[in-house]
């Protein structure tokens, strides 16, 4: 029987080796997202994402605001990666993904990062942001397994992924939080610099859909393995969520958990954008949930709070 979490038997075998290797040595010419900017990160050099050999990290914690099976009674193990692939004009975590705050850390750092979370009972180590620093993950991955880290990765990223780069992870990564943003381009070049946003996204959907499948939960209510979608509600309709439903109920499964996030604020540079200047309107949330309705994605989560920064969830669906 396979060991679990699946990074295990990836170690095991010396696949997560090689696979860490390989990633590591391609940000000698970086193409690890669909920026492909081409610099050669191992000397230094950076692209859209500024972040350059070693990851930065603003920080980490037992985190107890993500969804239910996420953070459990323990907490997610999360650490926020500094800088992002994207662009988006109203992140709320903008002094770190775009402005850079936070510091370099060495592999073995992170490596005592991780085994550090566990120590305090998470369930889980909730990597966000990770795309631009994945094989740097992975290095510090191989320390940590060999320190004794045994809990699952959550790969917590925005979206914006290669499919190929994602299929490297099958086997390592068992819980994908995945946003699914836009279901326009325009709107994704306008909010976020990127212009191909629905097509990458789409298709690393389909990819950790493939690898993981609809998420498991284990008896105490935990996910073990599989896929959540996030969607974050923007005023005005620009998020498209018709679109981005459409996409899930029919290119992936109706049985998708989908996290519906009523949480938007105007943060960052968003006063400078007329339609998403505002915070969400109660009507224009009702009206995603009965997208949600419409689709017949019924598994997942709403927001109990409307308008709440922090997440906290309840099933559309009661399993």
């Amino acid at each position: 029987m396979p060991d679990y979490p699946g990074y295990l038997n990836a170690y095991k075998s010396g696949e997560l080796k090689k696979i860490a290797d390989a990633l590591f040595l391609s940000l000698k010419s970086c193409q690890i997202c669909p920026r492909r900017c081409k610099v050669n990160r191992l000397d230094n050099k950076k692209g859209f994402c500024k972040t350059a050999r070693l990851p930065e990290i603003f920080s980490f914690m037992a985190h107890h605001g993500e969804e239910p099976p996420i953070s459990g009674t323990g907490g997610s193990g999360t650490i926020f990666f500094s800088h992002c692939n994207l662009g988006c004009v109203y992140c709320q975590n903008y002094e770190f993904s775009q402005l850079g705050k936070g510091r370099v850390y060495a592999f073995s750092e992170l490596a005592r990062v991780m085994l550090k979370l566990q120590s305090q009972g998470c369930h889980n180590i909730n990597l966000v942001t990770p795309t631009h620093v994945l094989p740097q993950i992975l290095k510090s991955l191989e320390l940590a397994i060999s320190g004794g880290l045994k809990i699952p990765l959550v790969y917590n990223t925005s979206g914006y992924e290669l499919a190929g780069v994602i299929k490297s992870l099958a086997g390592i990564v068992d819980i994908y939080l995945a946003d699914s943003r836009y279901g326009d381009n325009l709107v994704s070049r306008k909010l976020s610099k990127a212009g191909d946003y629905v097509k990458y996204n789409q298709e690393a959907l389909k990819e950790m859909h493939r690898q993981v499948g609809v998420a498991e939960f284990s008896a105490d209510g935990l996910i073990k393995r599989g896929l959540i979608i996030r969607h974050l509600v923007l005023p005005n309709r620009s998020s498209q969520t018709e679109k981005v439903m459409k996409f899930i109920a029919g290119e992936l499964s109706q049985d998708t958990h989908v996290s519906l996030m009523s949480q938007y604020l105007p943060y960052h540079l968003a006063s400078g954008y007329p339609k998403i200047n505002r915070r969400l309107k109660k009507e224009e949330y009702q009206e995603a949930k009965e997208i949600l309705e419409r689709y017949h994605l019924l598994n997942g989560w709403i927001q109990e709070s409307y308008g709440a920064e922090r997440f906290a969830g309840v099933n559309i669906k009661p399993k």
